[in-house]
């Protein structure tokens, strides 16, 4: 069985072994679902399945198999480009990643979903059995939001406004929907799965959609009409949480998608319960992810073996590592991701003694995590003169017991008493409390330095005016 990756090597291994013998595969595939057959828009049922049920009784679900996986063999087009291609694997990755959900490579089973491209976005409903099409349009479907969309109604999941229990949540203005689309907005007998209403759900459908007058919502949040809806960023906590209910995941997965907020080991302050792997996915609207860990109390193991945090610089557990297996008493280094995600993970082993740790997270313009042998620290745009407006923060981490050496290249930022304006502060440590190594601005000389531990931060902050060159810091760890 071999999962889908996001690795281009693996990603082109697959598609050019399944390239040979296949015919071509596009709108025609699709030409057996016409508009009747559409339902909700974009979901086909099958034909034994009265629509006013809308309930699976177990059949139109993927089987779970004793390892507690859900393997769902996938077939891509190779009428999608490659670029498409990852946009699609990418968009199944969050599943795998938080749910029990494995997306693997179809071969020979005879139950699959066949992706294929169309002139709309569509699924069917739940598990049909045998070659199961899933539409994506070349051009309008290819987001990571619509295509996880659409492989949750192939999971068993409809729209998020039509269930049974709707009208407490939003008000439909049917006065405002184009004719013709009324069912788009009936409800449906649904379970629910005795969890709340989600307004953020990528099943949800947004304010104006199938409206009949431009700035006329169709589907309104009450009591607050201001209640953001209809995203498709990625899945919700509550999409994660509804999967892994539904399909009886052994699944500790969170996802904190605001830009900023907290979260904490289980129980804590008490003590972390045994056994566990839990995962927070980090994925703000812009910028930089930027963790801070402000308490930190994990059995400590050799090579922290046994309870430990790993912290990924994406959305699964192929992206690269930014923290290893850290452990013990203290505080772990803030880290920084390269992008808007980040992926923490916690696991603990039989014997938990310790409290866990909690921590906070926020957005920052500029930054990074350093953990090459060496390298250097620049400013935004370097050598060129830095952008007006930055708040930038960059953590170099090196392994215990090693140490940092830092000294400039060239520095030059605006001159004004105190560093009130632009500056670059270093401090001995990883957190923003660690001991203050110095305030710089000007053309002020920066002694080099060498850390009393394995981290060191740095930050750069610019006002709105008179930039400069900025600098370059170099550094090695040994």
């Amino acid at each position: 069985m071999k999962l889908l990756s996001l690795s281009t090597t693996i990603l082109l291994v697959f598609f050019q072994k399944h390239t040979v013998g296949k015919p071509f595969q596009g709108i025609k595939e699709n030409s057996d679902i016409g508009e009747r057959d559409l339902h909700h828009d974009d979901v086909v049922y099958r034909k034994r399945i009265q629509r006013s049920a809308m309930r699976c009784s177990g059949k139109c679900y993927w089987p779970r198999s004793p390892d507690g996986l859900v393997s769902i063999p996938v077939e891509i087009s190779t009428v999608f480009s490659m670029e498409q291609r990852l946009v699609i694997v990418e968009a199944m990755q969050e599943f795998v990643t938080l749910t029990c959900i494995r997306f693997i490579n179809h071969t020979t089973e005879h139950d699959y979903i066949n992706i294929i491209t169309g002139n709309t976005c569509w699924s069917y409903f739940g598990k049909i059995g045998g070659r199961q099409h899933l539409g994506l349009a070349k051009y309008g479907c290819i987001y990571k939001g619509l295509i996880q969309h659409e492989l949750n109604h192939a999971l068993g999941f409809l729209h998020e406004h039509a269930r049974s229990d709707r009208d407490k949540y939003v008000k439909i203005n049917w006065e405002y929907v184009v004719a013709g689309e009324w069912g788009n907005f009936e409800k449906v007998n649904s379970t629910n799965l005795d969890l709340p209403y989600d307004y953020d759900s990528v099943m949800h459908y947004g304010l104006y959609d199938f409206s009949n007058t431009a700035g006329k919502p169709t589907i309104v949040p009450i009591p607050n009409a201001s209640v953001p809806i209809g995203q498709r960023v990625g899945l919700s906590n509550l999409d994660v949480k509804k999967i892994n209910k539904l399909y009886s995941c052994n699944a500790c997965s969170t996802v904190l998608h605001k830009p900023s907020g907290s979260f904490s080991s289980e129980n804590y302050p008490q003590s972390y319960p045994n056994n566990i792997i839990c995962l927070w996915l980090i994925r703000i609207p812009e910028e930089k992810v930027f963790l801070n860990f402000h308490v930190f109390d994990l059995q400590s193991s050799p090579n922290c073996s046994s309870d430990y945090v790993r912290i990924y610089d994406g959305i699964s557990r192929n992206a690269h590592v930014l923290i290893d297996r850290f452990c013990g008493i203290g505080q772990l280094p803030a880290v920084m991701a390269s992008g808007s995600t980040m992926l923490v993970e916690f696991v603990s082993d039989e014997d938990t003694t310790a409290t866990g740790f909690r921590a906070s997270y926020t957005h920052v313009k500029c930054g990074g995590t350093f953990i090459n042998t060496s390298g250097a620290v620049t400013s935004p745009e370097f050598p060129g003169r830095y952008p007006p407006n930055q708040a930038c923060r960059w953590i170099i981490s090196a392994p215990a017991g090693s140490r940092i050496f830092l000294r400039t290249a060239f520095f030059e930022l605006e001159d004004i008493f105190g560093c009130r304006y632009d500056r670059l502060i270093l401090r001995d440590g990883g957190q923003n409390h660690s001991p203050l190594v110095g305030i710089f601005c000007g053309k002020m000389k920066i002694p080099s330095f060498i850390s009393s531990g394995n981290f060191l931060r740095i930050e750069f902050y610019a006002d709105f005016a008179f930039e400069f060159s900025g600098f370059r810091l170099d550094y090695s760890i040994s």
